[in-house]
Order: C-alpha cells, then sequence, then structure tokens
C-alpha cells in the first residue's frame, strides 16, 4: 500500500528554504539588551556547567561594550568549535540550565550571545589566534571531527606539527555532516576547519587510516597520535525487509541534505523513523522538510527513556513529527516490486526491571502485532564502532569503547592518544559535540605535558 502523492520534484529553490536556518540569530540591539541583563557573576554557576569552561560572563560583557572580537576569542579559546556549539549544544541543561536568574525570570539567552559573537568572527574572517613557535614534533590526529579539531588546533598554537587524517571529503566529522542544515549550516562547520588550517595544521581528506595508511607507519612517522575517528553508519537492526526499496540509513539521509539537492525522494510519503536519539530526530526532522506527508518516530520505550535532548523533542513536535512510544518493529513488509509498504510492529509494556543503562526493560505484549501503513523506513538506532581500526593500534577496548585515562585519554599504548565518540559508551559521558571539543583539547594538553615537561604548558595566544 502506497500513499504517497504524485512525485513532485524537489527543487533547488525549495530546498534552500526548508533547509535555511531555523533559528534566526539576535540582532545588534536584541543582543546588547540581553548582555545587560547578564549579572557578570563572580562564581558564576555558568561557567561550570560549560564541558569547555568558556568564561560566560566575561564574553557576555565584551558583547555589551561592543568588543566582538573580544567576545569571539574568549568563546574560541575555550572551545574551539564554539560556533557550532552555539548551535548545536544543550544549553537549556547545561550553561542555561545553570544561570541564577532561572529563579527571578528567564535565563540569559547564552546559546544565542555566543552565536552572535562568533558570527561576527565568521563574517569580519576575524583571525583570532597565531601558531607558536615550532617544537620540531609531529602528531598525527585520526579524524577531523570536533575531537580532532579541538586537539589539532591546541597542538598548532603550542607549536606541534599537526597533520589531520580525514576519510571524508570535507573536515568537521559530525559538525559538516551529521547534524541538519537548518540547525547547523555546514559553512558554520567549515570555518571551524579553516581557523585549524590558518594556525599550520595540515589536514589530508579523502584519506582512510587502516586502508590508505596503516596504524603502523603512523606510530613509526609520529612523536604522538590523536585517535579520534568518531563512529561509522547505523548498522542492521536485524529484522526481515531491510533490504526493501525505502529503507534508509539515518546518519546516509541527513549527509544527502549537507552536502546537495538530495537524491531520496519522500515528497508525500509516509514515513517511519525507528529510534529515539538525537540522530533519529534529525533524520525524522529531515524527512518532514523533504516533504514528506507523515512522520512517525517508532520507540519500544516511552518518552521518559528516550535519549533525544528535551529542545530537540519538542522541536520535533513543532515539525509535526509524531511519536509511537512502546512500540518494537518486527519486520518491514514489501510489495511484489520490492517497495515498501508497511512496518510490522508490536506493542510494549516496561517492566519494573531496571537494565544496565539504567532505564526499564521493555517486553512485548502477546497478541499485540499490528501492520503501519508506510512508504519509507529510517534507521536510527546508533551507529557501527571503529573496531577494526582501533585493533590495528592495538589498543585496549571494550566493544569498540577504547579505555583511556580519565584524566589524559592516553590510552593502552603510550604513544596513543583516543577522544570523542570513540571512546563514549559503556556509561562514559555524554556523546555531545562539546565534550568532544573538551576531550580534544585535554589530550592536546596531555601530549604537550608528555613531550615538553620543562614547558609552561598556557595554550598558545590570541592575537
Amino acid at each position: 500500500m502506497n500513499h504517497s502523492s504524485p512525485i513532485t520534484a524537489f527543487s533547488p529553490d525549495m530546498f534552500m528554504h526548508n533547509f535555511a536556518e531555523a533559528e534566526p540569530g539576535l540582532s545588534r540591539k536584541g543582543a546588547v539588551e540581553e548582555s545587560n541583563r547578564c549579572l557578570y557573576c563572580y562564581d558564576a554557576p555558568c561557567i561550570k556547567a560549560c564541558p569547555t569552561s568558556i568564561n560566560i560572563p566575561s564574553f557576555i560583557k565584551r558583547i555589551a561594550t561592543d568588543n566582538l572580537r573580544g567576545a569571539a576569542t574568549t568563546i574560541m579559546e575555550s572551545n574551539p568549535v564554539g560556533a557550532s556549539c552555539a548551535r548545536v549544544c544543550p544549553t537549556e541543561e547545561l550553561c542555561e540550565g545553570a544561570c541564577v536568574l532561572n529563579d527571578a525570570s528567564a535565563p540569559i539567552q547564552i546559546g544565542l550571545l555566543q552565536r552572535y559573537a562568533t558570527d561576527w568572527a565568521i563574517a569580519s574572517n576575524a583571525e583570532l589566534f597565531q601558531p607558536g613557535q615550532r617544537t620540531g614534533y609531529k602528531v598525527a590526529v585520526v579524524g577531523g571531527g570536533p575531537a580532532g579539531l579541538s586537539a589539532a588546533r591546541e597542538l598548532a598554537r603550542k607549536g606541534f606539527d599537526v597533520v589531520i587524517y580525514e576519510a571524508r571529503d570535507l573536515a568537521g566529522g559530525l559538525d559538516t555532516y551529521g547534524i541538519v542544515s537548518f540547525r547547523l549550516p555546514q559553512s558554520i562547520s567549515l570555518w571551524e576547519v579553516e581557523q585549524v588550517q590558518k594556525l599550520g595544521a595540515e589536514i589530508k581528506t579523502g584519506v582512510r587510516v587502516g586502508t590508505d595508511i596503516s596504524a603502523d607507519e603512523l606510530l613509526e612517522q609520529y612523536d604522538a597520535i590523536v585517535l579520534a575517528a568518531g563512529m561509522g553508519y547505523v548498522p542492521p537492526i536485524g529484522i526481515e525487509g531491510e533490504q526493501l526499496d525505502g529503507v534508509y540509513d539515518a546518519i546516509k539521509l541527513v549527509e544527502q541534505t549537507k552536502t546537495g539537492l538530495p537524491s531520496v525522494n519522500l515528497i508525500g510519503q509516509h514515513v517511519a523513523v525507528i529510534g529515539a536519539g538525537n540522530t533519529a530526530i534529525d533524520a525524522a526532522t529531515c524527512s518532514v522538510r523533504l516533504g514528506a506527508a507523515n512522520v512517525k518516530m517508532i520507540y519500544r520505550r516511552t518518552r521518559e527513556e528516550m535519549t533525544a535532548y528535551d529542545f530537540e523533542y519538542e522541536f520535533a513536535k513543532q515539525e509535526g513529527v509524531e511519536f509511537r512510544w512502546l512500540t518494537l518493529p518486527k519486520r518491514i513488509v514489501g510489495d511484489e516490486s520490492g517497495k515498501v509498504t508497511h512496518l510490522e510492529c508490536v506493542q510494549m509494556t516496561l517492566t519494573g526491571e531496571t537494565g544496565k543503562d539504567g532505564r526499564l526493560v521493555p517486553m512485548p505484549v502477546a497478541g499485540s502485532e499490528f501492520l503501519l501503513p508506510v512508504d519509507a523506513v529510517v534507521t536510527a538506532i546508533g551507529q557501527e564502532r571503529q573496531k577494526g581500526l582501533i585493533e590495528q593500534f592495538g589498543l585496549h577496548h571494550a566493544w569498540g569503547v577504547v579505555e583511556v585515562d580519565d584524566v589524559t585519554y592516553q590510552t593502552s599504548n603510550p604513544k596513543v592518544y583516543a577522544v570523542g565518540d570513540i571512546i563514549f559508551g559503556s556509561g562514559r559521558g555524554e556523546a555531545m559535540v562539546v565534550s568532544a571539543a573538551q576531550q580534544g583539547k585535554d589530550a592536546a594538553h596531555a601530549i604537550v605535558r608528555q613531550l615538553l615537561p620543562q614547558q609552561d604548558h598556557v595554550i598558545g595566544s590570541a592575537m
């Protein structure tokens, strides 16, 4: 059964309109008024709530006094991907959630103010930092996402020769390819990449470590290695019908919209998205903007157990996404031509038992199977781990989660440090862009301490 309307071409103009940044930035007047609301707390809880410890009162004060270079420098000093984080950080859970004004009125709009300052830096083509004096040490960074870029920038500012090996055509990782454009335009991420390049870091794109160059070669050629390779695509969910026409990987779907007019045509279609994390939300809202007539998110637990941020959930509801809680996909059904027609599901109930992840364990309700008419199914149940790459380096890991020192991020090979999604899991923190940025910084500082133990470890200097 197919509910789709006659296929209509998705024009470039329609695509540009639908995927333009959803939330407008602050005007100059709005930014000044908002910054003047700040109490500039001496012992600011917002700083403590920021994983990268941005001096938030300081940059807001600089906006109030029209010192936008100073504001942008303060932000980017602490967070090398601060322009992206201004758009994608769960600020209501972090800095804004800690704002002392929550009890009196409304918290300072820290995310929008951070965006205002970094947008100025982008528009002004400002160079905020300079490379340090050359040390002669060479560091390879495997992966050019937020964690890898942060490590590379800190090392370049300290005078290390840095080469980033990036498997994709463009660096930036998740920020460049994996977050929908109407939340994070690709140009923002690429500006952050450019800032790292301007400090002298070399980025070799289209080079896959483990295939185009071996781990052994890197270990031989470099004084230290930062493994920041992230994760792969969505793994198979293991149900019948995954091979049918109309079944999509959520990450690949979002990628298509980040790199140009997508080939996927969802106009008029009924779409089911399996999963309830941030990637699933992105896939669902992306499907809406690709013209889907109806989008349902299918999740075997309840709203309380979903891993997506609250603001993501609210945004999805505003976009018209529907949620089918306590629903487990069992089979994808197709017609004789091999095209998706239905998703067979079963109703679930939560037991009183708690799983290893701390969430209640769901179980099927006997005899509750039903068919949901759909034209497309998008899978978003997590990502494959880089076990092959990890094992090439000979690192200790638990099911693809690299084991590291909690402070230095040094692995079982003292020459190799690991940061970002490749160490996320097994109860280690949240997979946030801002957390990955801080891990990259911390690993870089640990490398400096290891290779230059006699030097002052204040990283770089602002211009």
